[in-house]
């Protein structure tokens, strides 16, 4: 691993599905439920998305969940061509965050991340957490840095990396518009980015590899 497409090849991985789902205007979609756990993100266009027990006016940006153990998710109402990412899986209570990042070829944001030794063109932060974490692309190409490896990565790649290894997007050759998902908090159960010269050395779990 740490890059896989659809389903996970790895135990460890708590994110062991996805799809990456593109509607038509005027179209819909039904999510056959595939694990107990699954939710579900817009990346762009504006829809309804019911979850079994209430209907949701739905644009980009916005997230739901299934908390019940049956129902799936039907898209319907398509107002506007729709691209939507679904994750399913089996996480804990406590998790991370759920949502789109974007890295553009010219970005320059503040570089507050680790050193690192090879090519580096983003300000985009090299950095742990205190839980998994999963990168879904859904456009653009790059190159993914984690466990100190280089993969290039393309539109319905998931970057996969466990608790404590540190990850970075050095480089990107076009446009990347992308879904973070962070499972069960562990250790510490600190949120957000941490970097060794602030937070204190990685201690990653060297089985999620």
């Amino acid at each position: 691993m740490p890059v896989f497409r659809s389903e996970a090849t790895n135990d460890w991985c708590q994110l062991e599905h996805f799809d990456v789902i593109n509607i038509a205007i005027g179209g819909n979609h039904v999510f056959d439920r595939v694990f107990s756990k699954e939710k579900l993100i817009v990346i762009e266009g504006r829809c309804i998305v019911d979850t079994g027990y209430r209907k949701n006016n739905a644009s980009a940006g916005d997230k739901f969940t299934l908390d019940t153990p049956d129902g799936n998710f039907h898209v319907d109402e398509v107002l506007s061509d729709t691209v939507l990412v679904r994750v399913c899986g089996s996480w804990g209570e406590e998790i991370g965050g759920f949502g789109i990042f974007e890295v553009g070829d010219g970005d320059r944001r503040q570089d507050r991340g680790d050193l690192v030794d090879y090519p580096k063109e983003t300000g985009f932060d090299n950095h742990y957490h205190d839980f998994d974490e999963y990168w879904i692309i859904v456009k653009g190409r790059g190159k993914a840095v984690t466990e100190g490896i280089s993969y290039d990565i393309l539109p319905g790649d998931c970057v996969a990396t466990g608790m404590g290894h540190h990850h970075d997007l050095p480089q990107v050759f076009e446009f990347i518009q992308a879904v973070y998902f962070e499972t069960t908090l562990e250790g510490q159960k600190r949120l957000g980015h941490l970097y060794g010269h602030t937070d204190g050395p990685a201690k990653p779990k060297l089985e999620r590899v």
